[in-house]
């Protein structure tokens, strides 16, 4: 039986290795080939090619009846330059694991390797490694790609690392836990004209910048103050810096609205929607508005949110806070629970940077907490003759 400091030290440097060839969105074939290799030499009933490179692994257990319990690791990594100069760092230039991916697969093929030489869980464990959570709905396509029902899930589990909380502890919380996050573009088309004569022209530049003042409305003035919601706009493109006597006749823009509340984000889009039609007929210029909805509002139920921090107790690595802050960043585990009961938990990362950062790199210190989470977590839900931790 596999010492689980040994374990850990020997996922750390899978983990390394994941890191240094960082693939993007379903394009993971190398990423896949990898976990599938481990899996099935763990002697896990191994499924590949649900949403393109997506793997599901099956481990029964002692033959006993139970629930069958997914859980889920993320494999993609984010097209980014990497600025930590670490020995591991990526090979691949553009992209780069900022989003701690690396370790999530790690963790789970190791908790993986000990499930599958045991087996003495009751009922099924089915471990998820999907492809595609930075944007691409990856958990989306999966589910309509039949992983939910295919595999007969009741519960669904997953775990995020989270910079600045303590390596050891774990956080979450019942109900809303990250927010929804659309995205928009919007194109303003008015009458160019020269810089010198702006009355003969019909400025989309001037409709814009009321544009971006007025939808900062739909936060402070349209939300209740009790709620949370952000609207941020990130993007404006107009004009070229070659021609600065020039009024375009065109400008675009973009940004993010996210809320905590489903029906908060259904406002949201009509908000959007009322005011970019109000601003354009202020201006008598056309607007066009391009809605891309993003990932649901993140919702813990409740049971299972008790359960996995009684987990996170019982494991002793560290601090558990059951109540913890809802935050506005969006994760895709949003879609399976949204379809059966569940919870997405945060793992500490220590005194790291931030997620998304060139300079973040996930804590190997972080992943003999996750292996002893997720094996205790099989060990309560799916009680069977008991495992050694």
């Amino acid at each position: 039986m596999t010492d689980l400091q040994a374990l850990a030290t020997e996922a750390g440097a899978w983990r390394r290795e994941l890191h240094q060839m960082p693939e993007i969105l379903f394009d993971l074939e190398r990423t896949a080939d990898f976990v599938a290799e481990k899996l099935e030499a763990f002697g896990c009933e191994t499924h590949r090619g649900i949403a393109k490179t997506g793997i599901v692994a099956v481990i029964e257990g002692d033959g006993s009846p139970g629930p069958t319990i997914l859980l889920r690791a993320d494999m993609d990594a984010l097209p980014m330059e990497e600025r930590t100069n670490l020995p591991h760092a990526s090979k691949h230039p553009g992209r780069m694991h900022a989003c701690g991916h690396d370790g999530h697969t790690a963790m789970l093929l190791a908790a993986a390797r000990r499930l599958a030489a045991e087996r003495a869980h009751s009922g099924r464990v089915v471990l998820c490694f999907q492809p595609a959570e930075e944007g691409g709905h990856g958990a989306r396509v999966m589910i309509e790609e039949g992983l939910l029902d295919r595999f007969s899930i009741d519960e669904v589990y997953a775990i995020h690392n989270q910079p600045g909380l303590p390596v050891g502890a774990f956080a979450s919380r019942p109900g809303p836990m990250l927010a929804a996050g659309d995205r928009f573009v919007i194109t303003l088309r008015g009458r160019g004209g020269h810089a010198a004569a702006p009355h003969l022209a019909n400025d989309p530049m001037l409709a814009q910048a009321q544009l971006v003042t007025a939808l900062q409305s739909i936060a402070s003035r349209r939300t209740d103050p009790m709620d949370q919601a952000v609207a941020s706009v990130t993007w404006v493109a107009a004009g070229s810096l070659e021609a600065l006597n020039v009024i375009p006749a065109e400008v675009r823009l973009g940004g993010s609205i996210r809320a905590l509340k489903p029906d908060t984000r259904r406002q949201n889009e009509q908000h959007l929607r009322d005011i970019v039609a109000g601003v354009a007929a202020t201006f008598n210029m056309e607007a066009e508005l391009d809605w891309r909805p993003g990932y649901p509002v993140t919702v813990n139920d409740p049971a299972a949110t008790e359960a996995a921090l009684a987990v996170a107790r019982a494991i002793g690595t560290g601090t558990v806070n059951g109540d913890c802050a809802p935050e506005m960043g969006s994760e895709d585990f949003s879609y399976m629970l949204k379809r059966r009961p569940g919870a997405l938990l945060w793992i500490g990362n220590g005194d790291s940077a931030e997620l998304h950062s060139p300079s973040y790199d996930f804590n190997d210190s972080a992943i003999l907490p996750g292996i002893r989470f997720w094996l205790e977590l099989i060990h309560q839900r799916l009680p069977g003759r008991g495992m050694l931790l």
